[in-house]
């Protein structure tokens, strides 16, 4: 049952509140919570000249800041702590807290459990924003007002207030946000599951459990969507609290999201032919799929097919970019994992000159090497990772001879650059990294766009 957010007001009212992080989306949440008369103090550990205005503007409305390399050694005597997503529970400084008797929480766990509307989450290894922003496209087509968050668009905690119980919601859900979720959303959508993320996670149970808390609190009458191909996910059907529909690209199920005859089918009905579907690869095929299962209670076959035919795609997700000397050029920044990279390239029609490497989240890329060297040309290697993505390039020549050629660069522009040298009329060329970004740019966004920038300088 959702509880009232009248409940909410009533608690938070005067208590000594801590929001960690003063990041962009935590901000909203921060004058959410001193306009709900809380009395707020935001830590960061940025010092004051480096968040510029946003200090001086708290400081102005009496929000302590306590900021600096070594914020959280004050994080003492608060009632409630909002964590941001990627601090672990067990933080030491969250655990002392937490003995001294401080309710510890995050922006999101709160959002689902006081939001009026119904709620779909989906997380997943790969194709989250996609999917996400596929449903969301799916039910406003049908007429709903409907909000998107989470991991994209605005931070809706805030926003709480302006919300019907009519209206839905598409949230976009991390293993960080899921870890510590004791709530579920109505519908929950798990897309596929590989190995990601274990820099932060200590393995990939306590990733793979994390991902399941986006189902775990559910009651009999919510849906779970899960990927029949992915056998990480299919394993979890027994542990529904709920009913389950499927999705699969491969086989053809009785009842859920499938392709037949190259169409893409939900239940028994046919929504649209696969090459009528704008963004390329199978891939995208498999994150219609999941959409048509969650919202197909919502929603209408026309309404599904009106999207799938018409949607271009999310920025930096196999996004074409220009044809450069009958080169063409995309940008899939978005592929911080070997999975989705190998899904990207799988889009493509030929091999293609792949520019990849990053910020190292500690996960191999033997399968990288091992089921995308055949749609490899050329391997252009930068960032932390261009060692280890080289041994298991090198590991797949010295152990069955499959050469792929392999360039290291330092930088992106001298990627793009010995790309556009080796490419010939009708190549391909495209930025997939299978890591994050964190080495040599803030977010995946910064790394695409500099791309875009190289190439739209070419």
């Amino acid at each position: 049952m959702k509880k009232n957010f009248e409940e909410f007001k009533e608690f938070i009212k005067g208590k000594r509140t801590a929001v960690v992080g003063i990041g962009i989306s935590n901000r909203p949440l921060i004058n959410f919570l001193l306009n709900l008369g809380a009395k707020v103090t935001a830590f960061d550990k940025k010092n004051e000249n480096q968040l510029g205005k946003i200090a001086k503007e708290f400081r102005e409305k009496n929000i302590n800041l306590i900021l600096g390399e070594d914020y959280l050694h004050n994080l003492n005597n608060f009632q409630v702590i909002f964590k941001t997503p990627s601090m672990r529970i067990d933080n030491p400084y969250l655990v002392r807290a937490r003995q001294k008797g401080a309710y510890i929480t995050s922006e999101m766990e709160e959002f689902i459990k006081y939001c009026p509307a119904k709620i779909y989450g989906v997380t997943g290894s790969d194709g989250k924003t996609t999917t996400t922003t596929i449903m969301y496209n799916i039910l406003k087509e049908h007429g709903y007002k409907t909000w998107v968050g989470g991991n994209i668009g605005t931070p809706l905690f805030s926003k709480i207030g302006e919300m019907r119980s009519e209206d839905k919601v598409v949230l976009e859900l991390s293993s960080f946000q899921l870890m510590t979720m004791n709530v579920s959303p109505e519908v929950a959508i798990i897309t596929n599951i590989s190995p990601n993320h274990l820099d932060i996670h200590k393995d990939m149970n306590e990733y793979i459990n994390a991902k399941k808390n986006i189902f775990r609190y559910q009651d009999k009458s919510n849906l779970l969507v899960l990927n029949r191909d992915n056998d990480i996910v299919n394993s979890m059907v027994a542990e529904a609290p709920g009913s389950v529909r499927q999705f699969s690209s491969k086989r053809v199920l009785n009842r859920g999201g499938y392709v037949k005859n190259n169409s893409l089918y939900i239940d028994e009905n046919e929504v649209c032919k696969v090459k009528e579907v704008k963004i390329r690869g199978m891939h995208n095929v498999e994150n219609f799929l999941a959409a048509f299962c969650a919202v197909k209670d919502d929603a209408d076959i026309g309404d599904m097919r009106e999207v799938a035919i018409n949607f271009s795609g999310v920025e930096h997700r196999c996004e074409f970019v220009r044809i450069v000397d009958g080169v063409r050029y995309y940008n899939d920044s978005i592929a911080s994992s070997p999975t989705r990279t190998l899904a990207g390239l799988k889009a493509f029609e030929k091999p293609v000159i792949l520019i990849a490497g990053g910020y190292d989240k500690k996960i191999p890329f033997d399968v990288l090497a091992e089921e995308g060297y055949k749609k490899i040309k050329a391997l252009i290697l930068m960032g932390a990772t261009k060692g280890k993505i080289k041994e298991a390039f090198d590991k797949l020549k010295n152990e069955k001879g499959i050469h792929v050629p392999i360039v290291v660069v330092n930088s992106l522009f001298d990627a793009v650059n010995k790309a556009r040298e080796l490419a010939e009329n009708g190549d391909i060329i495209t930025l997939s990294p299978a890591c994050a970004s964190f080495d040599m740019f803030p977010n995946f966004e910064v790394r695409g766009n500099s791309f875009k920038e190289i190439v739209c300088k070419l």
